[in-house]
Parts: structure tokens; sequence; C-alpha cells
């Protein structure tokens, strides 16, 4: 057998060596409750590689692709055209196989693209500093946090109602193991929330998001004035990082630490992974990120070179001294990050920027045109809040059946909250066309 090369006299002779008389014994202490009492029902019994492989894709079949209609998901992944160029440079062997960079004298390749990476979440993100990336936008977030309480000395963190509720709950999961409070507000769908009554003197951190889970854009430059006024940081969460093309950077208006997803950047949605997190931060702060960072240094020769300058993780230093647990970072995603970007340019990166904006736009005003249908938001970037006259999760499975990823109704992200069952997210990128914004308006007017 090909995956299960071993024979029985192979087995015999290896539970001899270990000194048991079966397989069963090797479970002996684990509790009875937990070990199933024969094969689990319903599945079938082995099967060669081409059937197996057969019906996996059968299985595969039932999902409808992103790219296979008109679609209209973000809530927090968008889909966006990924240059060929992205993955060919990344399937090169010296960057789809190399490992973490530990030593810095065969590494030069991997250190100088994760360095150029930083530089680039430092520009865009409007601070001075940014590390060698995360897992994803959540874990960001939750990280961002944390290293908030160790800056300022406090354990109370106030989250933003309208924070990606995927992001608050990773926080308050790592709140309830590492023992410090999470104030989380209420999802507002009309993005009017005020914050600053909730600061006070043992607040470590305001976590706020822009765009907002609704699509609402913001100026958190007075918000950021207060939190400076009680001592607290400011967190800045950035889920469609497309957005720091057009949108004023987090950096600018006062963020002391932006935790982001990198996804919308040479990475495809991959139902759901692997993605990418970004993490930047004021320069006075730099020992109390997370991860690890790349630094430009000499050698002793004067060539430029780039080593890992902080590794304050818990692989480098001892544990109870780390800042952060997460033990790598998402060294393939952020290359393909970089490369997008690169290929973009700022230019390049702005007007994608304005195109995308400019198709949600367009969208509005054809879903406004619909009886029954009301855009909430006052602004937005590439994605935006819409209020249906029937349940939107409803009307979202019709759609679906008629080939059509109509967005991401607000239920489904905030399952516990009131009036959320009509609010619909839809999200545009420079991959829709027109004949998907009136094929969508098309169907939903009939729906309706």
């Amino acid at each position: 057998m090909r995956y299960l090369p071993l024979t029985e006299a192979d087995r015999r002779a290896m539970l001899a060596e270990i000194g048991v008389a079966s397989v069963a014994e090797l479970y002996a202490d684990a509790p009875a409750t937990t070990l199933l009492p024969g094969p689990i029902p319903g599945l079938p019994g082995h099967q060669g590689e081409l059937e197996v492989e057969r019906a996996l894709s059968a299985l595969a079949a039932r999902n409808m692709p992103a790219g296979s209609g008109p679609c209209f998901l973000g809530g927090g992944a968008y889909r966006h055209h990924v240059p060929a160029t992205v993955d060919h440079l990344i399937q090169r062997g010296e960057f789809l196989t190399s490992y973490t960079p530990y030593q810095p004298e065969i590494s030069q390749g991997t250190l100088q693209s994760l360095f150029e990476f930083q530089t680039q979440v430092a520009l865009i993100t409007g601070l001075d500093v940014a590390n060698a990336s995360m897992y994803d936008g959540a874990t960001a977030c939750a990280e961002a946090v944390m290293m908030a309480n160790r800056v300022t000395r406090r354990h109370r963190a106030v989250l933003a109602g309208n924070l990606h509720p995927h992001y608050r709950d990773t926080t308050a999961t790592l709140a309830r193991f590492t023992g410090f409070e999470v104030v989380a507000g209420a999802p507002d769908p009309r993005g009017r929330e005020s914050l600053v009554d909730s600061i006070d003197d043992a607040t470590s951190c305001v976590v706020v998001q822009n765009p907002d889970v609704f699509g609402h854009i913001h100026d958190f430059t007075p918000l950021a004035a207060a939190c400076r006024a009680k001592g607290a940081l400011l967190v800045v969460v950035v889920t469609e990082v497309m957005s720091l093309g057009l949108l004023t950077p987090p950096g600018a208006m006062g963020a002391d630490i932006v935790a982001g997803e990198g996804q919308s950047l040479g990475n495809p949605l991959s139902f759901g992974g692997p993605h990418l997190g970004l993490f930047a931060a004021r320069d006075k702060y730099v020992r109390q990120m997370p991860g690890r960072l790349v630094g430009q240094t000499s050698d002793a020769d004067g060539r430029r070179g780039w080593v890992l300058t902080l590794s304050t993780r818990e692989q480098h230093i001892r544990r109870e001294k780390a800042t952060s647990n997460i033990c790598t970072n998402a060294g393939l995603c952020a290359l393909a990050f970089t490369i997008h970007l690169s290929l973009l340019g700022e230019a390049g990166f702005t007007g994608l920027a304005r195109l995308n904006h400019a198709k949600a736009v367009q969208l509005a005003g054809k879903l406004g045109d619909i009886d029954g249908v009301r855009v909430l938001n006052d602004s937005f970037f590439n994605e935006f809040t819409v209020r249906l006259p029937r349940r939107a999760s409803k009307l979202v499975n019709k759609l679906a059946k008629r080939g059509i990823l109509g967005g991401v109704p607000a239920v489904r992200l905030f399952p516990e909250a009131d009036g959320m069952s009509d609010l619909l997210l839809l999200a545009c990128t420079e991959c829709t066309t027109e004949a998907d914004m009136d094929a969508l308006c098309r169907a939903l007017a009939e729906l309706l």
C-alpha cells in the first residue's frame, strides 16, 4: 500500500519494542469517553486513489467559487485580481521552500524580501515600523491589544462595536486565557458610535476599524487625542488593505498601532486562507512589538545586508519574557503581498483603490433605484450596507441558486444582535463588472 507501507510483521515488531501487546494499549491512558467505539458511521471504507480523487472532486464541485459568477462578498476577505507574475515568482524553489532565516549568511534573499515587506507596510499605514507579518488580521488585532497592555501596564481594552466580530472574538479568547478585560460595544449599522466616554484611567487601548465592518469611513483624529489624554493607545484595524491606497492612513490620524489583513494584495480568497497579518506601530514601542523584525546592517567588509533585528518570541528567549507566542510569520503570503504592491507601485496602488471605490459607488447608485432597497452609508470605500424589505439571508440563498454570490448577511456576523436580519453587506472590487452589477440588481428586483 502506497500510504500504509507497514506489514503486519512490522507492526508486531514495533509493538514488541515499545512493550505493549496491541495498538489499543497505546490509548490506555485516554478517557474512555474520548475513544470512538468503532468506525465513524457514514464514512466509506478504504478506496483507491482514483476513487478518492473522484469523490473529493464531486464534493468540491458543490462549492461556488468566487470567480464562477457575479461576486459581491466582502466582510473581511475580498476578491481581487492577482497578477500571474505573483504566482510565477513565489513558486520559484528558493522562495517556496525557504524556512525561518535563522542563519542570515544563507538567508539574505528571504530577509531582504521581508525587509521590503516591512517597509511597504510602514509606508501605507503611516507608521514608523512594521514587523515581518503575522498569521492573519484577527490574531494581529489580539496581539495589538496585548502589546498595548504591556506598554501602558493596564489591562482593560475597549473594542468598538463596529469592529469585525471575528477580530473581537479572537481578542476575547486571548483575554480569557491571559487575564485582561475586554469591553466591547454594540454594533451600529449607521456608524455613529462614540467611544470617547468609554476611556478611563484603566484603559490600555481603544480598538477601532476603518472602514468599519459596515463599510463606514471614519476620522479617528479626535479619538486619538482622547486616548492620549488618558494615557491609552489607539489601535486601528484595517481588514481591506486596498483602502490604504486612497484613505488617510491610520498613522496620520494618530494611531499608535495598526493591525490589518493583507490578503487583498497578492493573496487569493482560497476559501478562507492562508491569509496575512499586518502589524505596524510607532518607533517608541518597537521593543514591545510581537513577532520579529528584519533590519538592515553592514557586514565586516561594509556590504549592505539583512538580519533578524528583534525576535522577542518564545523561540529566541525565555518564554516568560516573550512578547508573543506566535511562532512564525506568513512568509510566502508576505512575499506575494510585496510582489503585488511592487508591481503596482504608488500610482498603481492609488489608481486601483480609486477603481474599487468607483465600482462601489456605481453599484450603490444602481441598488438605490430598486424599490425597498436603501443604502445606509454616508461614506464607504468598496463595501457598504443596504437595508432590504426582507430577510437578507433568504435573499442571499435565492441569489446563490441563480449563480450570484450576493454579499454577506449582517446576521451571519452578528447573530445575537437586534435589527440585523434585513441588512446586507455588499463589496465591489476591480473584478466586478457592470454586467455583474446588472445581474445582481435584476435578480434582486425580481425576488423583491
